[in-house]
């Protein structure tokens, strides 16, 4: 007779298989970040933000430091969603100060340039190392999540060769050769799927998909460029490995969390805090794991006002499982002491 697979004792994983915990497990997105000290003595040791990323022994421990500071139930792989599209032979740096830079594709011969998803391999090899670090190092009760930024949120950066306010840019692009913005999409999402599927074979246990421009899509737009190429990255990643965990964030999405899970496939979905716990709880929750969604400015303001939101998202999300995070990445002007009080809150002390 065969046994039944044990459960996983992670509280993470737990939480992801469905699982309700009295106390929910809690990491932070961009937890290992300019708001640290160490992270920044680290940062400067480097040189520069790409050297960062590609030294594997310091990616891993700017990775490390807010677990051994805070204890947090997961740690993500420091790395930078742009890598994928230097992988693909854009070229990528970042102008102190004011943030990323890429040479851009703007239209269907520049998508055509770009390498094939198999290349990207050569270039991320060092990412790969890093999660091999990571996968030995972490404390066994430790989540190990890799990442990567959604085939959209790239391709806004890839076509405007920097961050935009409303991605102007690649809603352009769509207007004019919707063809070509697929094809660009197509490139991104297979490369996304290699690059993926390598971070688990080198040790990630969790993978999050981050769409952090989802929000400027509407309509067959959203559905086209947001939910269709997650729903194939969640397929075919799944298919590889059997029982991955995938957590999805289509960064405020608003009406279109609701079903989210049940369309892509992923096993958790990921809130900004432009949606309330409750409503979230009653529209989103119903499907599955959610994890969210702290305001992040209460790491900076701190106060009464922090223990308080803190323990009614917590008590929003009681009845389902539900991981606790903020509602997007803690800011550099983020008090470290606050992050401690938030713990706190959450656990009960």
């Amino acid at each position: 007779m065969t046994q039944p697979a044990a459960a996983p004792q992670k509280t993470i994983l737990r939480a992801l298989s469905g699982e309700v915990q009295a106390v929910p497990p809690v990491w932070m997105m961009r937890q290992a970040g300019r708001y640290l000290p160490e992270y920044r003595a680290t940062r400067a040791k480097a040189g520069d933000f790409l050297s960062l990323c590609y030294t594997p022994d310091l990616a891993a421990e700017v990775t490390l430091q807010p677990i051994r500071r805070y204890g947090f139930d997961a740690a993500i792989l420091f790395a930078d969603i742009l890598l994928i599209g230097q992988a693909l032979g854009a070229d990528l740096w970042f102008a102190e100060g004011e943030g990323p830079r890429m040479s851009t594709v703007t239209d269907l011969a520049g998508v055509q340039a770009l390498k094939p998803a198999e290349a990207v391999h050569e270039v991320l090899a060092p990412v790969y190392e890093t999660v091999r670090i990571l996968s030995r190092a972490l404390p066994r009760e430790t989540t190990l999540i890799g990442f990567a930024g959604a085939p959209w949120t790239v391709a806004t950066y890839m076509v405007a060769g920097r961050g935009t306010k409303d991605q102007g840019p690649a809603h352009a692009f769509i207007a004019r050769d919707r063809a070509g913005f697929a094809a660009l999409i197509a490139v991104i999402e297979a490369a996304t799927v290699e690059y993926l599927s390598a971070q688990v074979q080198a040790g990630a246990e969790v993978i999050k998909l981050f769409d952090s421009w989802a929000g400027s899509l509407k309509g067959q737009d959203f559905d086209d460029f947001a939910l269709a190429p997650a729903r194939r990255i969640i397929a075919a990643l799944k298919a590889r490995h059997p029982g991955l965990p995938i957590i999805a964030f289509p960064r405020e999405a608003r009406d279109r969390y609701v079903g989210f899970a049940r369309a892509t496939g992923a096993d958790c979905v990921a809130l900004d805090n432009s949606v309330s716990a409750d409503w979230a709880a009653a529209h989103v929750q119903v499907d599955g794991c959610v994890q969210g969604n702290l305001a992040p400015h209460h790491m900076v303001d701190g106060g009464p006002a922090l223990a308080s939101e803190t323990r009614r998202i917590v008590q929003a999300f009681r009845k389902g499982p539900h991981i606790f995070n903020l509602g997007h990445g803690i800011t550099p002007d983020a008090d470290p002491d606050n992050v401690q009080r938030m713990i706190d809150a959450i656990r009960g002390q």
